[in-house]
């Protein structure tokens, strides 16, 4: 599969359907618009979002606005069986049966209105997972054009490299933030360098604007002095942090203001230094580095 490119920061659209502000067709429409209007051009499903429906309703939005399917890239990640009024489970877990996972991505083919997803992502590890079942499904949806690129979320390092015995693995979305920062040190960033693989980062702004905790105060008192130098938001702060790092990080924000959209894509602009850099992290951890 050729490698895809995706925009520096990757809308996740988790939060605009059921499970949070149930926009209407009109509403996920603008919020296209805004995001590619603004450099993002990249944006982040799964089937389970909205309860198995915010892809449709994504989808009937994206048909409804006219753009063109070349403007922008969708990922989608399957193998989470939800429960839900709209699935035949009777309690959530992995599922990565190749007929699974082909099912899923056709269905979200359906619901998205596209012939294509630009990657696919396995959304979970699984104690079960097959990896050679897993490159069956893959293969076959890459020779039929249904995908493009293939990768994993959440996975770590020994998982990626079970998975990618058998398939090539170009992508591995993972919870990375200021205070949560474990894949510095686990090996995830690490391997994802030296394979070649582009991270994805979920919850960029980690803990801190979403509790108080003797972290993110201290992470609040950095990013105080630090605003005022740099002249610009927290929020921005934070994702440049992220956009630092060489594994050259793609960060997924789950904004569904369109205000924080235009400002995320100005983070892009933000050059920390150095010790600006390692302060926020000194602020999270509460120690020196060694």
């Amino acid at each position: 599969m050729s490698k895809t490119l995706f925009s520096k920061i990757i809308a996740g659209t988790m939060n605009w359907g059921q499970w949070s502000k149930s926009f209407n067709t009109k509403e996920i429409a603008s919020m296209i618009v805004t995001c590619i209007n603004h450099d993002i051009t990249t944006f982040d499903h799964a089937d389970i979002y909205g309860s198995y429906t915010t892809e449709s309703d994504f989808g009937t939005a994206f048909k409804h606005s006219g753009i063109s399917r070349q403007k922008l890239q969708l990922i989608s990640k399957c193998g989470i069986a939800h429960v839900s009024p709209n699935r035949p489970h009777n309690l959530k877990h992995y599922n990565y049966r190749k007929k699974y996972i082909i099912t899923s991505v056709e269905t979200s083919l359906k619901n998205l209105k596209t012939d294509y997803l630009d990657a696919l992502l396995l959304h979970r590890p699984s104690p079960l997972m097959n990896p050679h079942e897993v490159m069956e499904a893959v293969a076959k949806l890459g020779q039929e054009g249904k995908i493009k690129a293939f990768g994993v979320s959440n996975f770590t390092p020994s998982q990626v490299t079970l998975i990618a015995s058998e398939v090539p693995i170009e992508i591995n979305q993972i919870e990375f933030s200021v205070t949560e920062y474990s894949a510095l040190h686990n090996g995830a960033l690490d391997q994802m360098i030296v394979d070649n693989i582009t991270p994805m980062a979920w919850s960029p702004l980690g803990a801190v604007f979403k509790s108080s905790t003797a972290q993110t105060k201290r992470v609040h008192k950095c990013l105080d002095v630090l605003t005022s130098k740099y002249n610009v938001t927290k929020d921005q702060l934070l994702l440049a942090w992220i956009l630092k790092h060489p594994a050259q990080i793609h960060p997924v924000i789950g904004t569904t203001t369109k205000e924080r959209v235009i400002a995320a894509n100005n983070a892009t602009t933000i050059e920390l230094e150095l010790e600006d850099w390692f302060a926020l992290l000194i602020a999270s951890q509460g120690h020196k580095v060694p």
